[in-house]
């Protein structure tokens, strides 16, 4: 069973920031792209950001953008998400996932964590 095991949420008061890590196996982490994704309330889960095994990322556009930056640290097969200038509307339980494919849709994922929640405060 592949785990992929969130931290780094918590509470914070709008315009600071947060690093979020997920730390996922060695053939996954090697192999697989990976990606952040959060969820609030009965909502769909939103896309924010996914970076490739080569390295390669894509942040979404209508979240993320200029705000939130997806990196990776190979030697600990670690993906972070850094998230700047946070909002209120930001809060969310934050979910790392893992795709064989290049895809960024919620139905493409192959593996979730368990997610870790951020609230942010006004």
């Amino acid at each position: 069973q592949v785990q992929l095991v969130e931290s780094g949420g918590g509470s914070v008061q709008a315009g600071g920031s947060l690093r979020l890590s997920c730390v996922a196996p060695g053939h996954i982490f090697s192999s697989y792209n990976l990606a952040w994704f959060r969820q609030t309330g009965g909502k769909e889960r939103e896309f924010l950001a996914r970076i490739s095994w080569t390295g390669g990322s894509v942040v979404s556009e209508d979240s993320a953008k200029g705000r939130f930056t997806i990196s990776r640290d190979n030697a600990k097969n670690t993906v972070y998400l850094q998230m700047d200038r946070l909002k209120p509307e930001d809060t969310a339980v934050y979910y790392c996932a893992a795709a064989s494919s290049p895809s960024i849709s919620e139905s493409s994922m192959d593996y979730w964590g368990k997610g870790t929640l951020v609230t942010v405060s006004s």
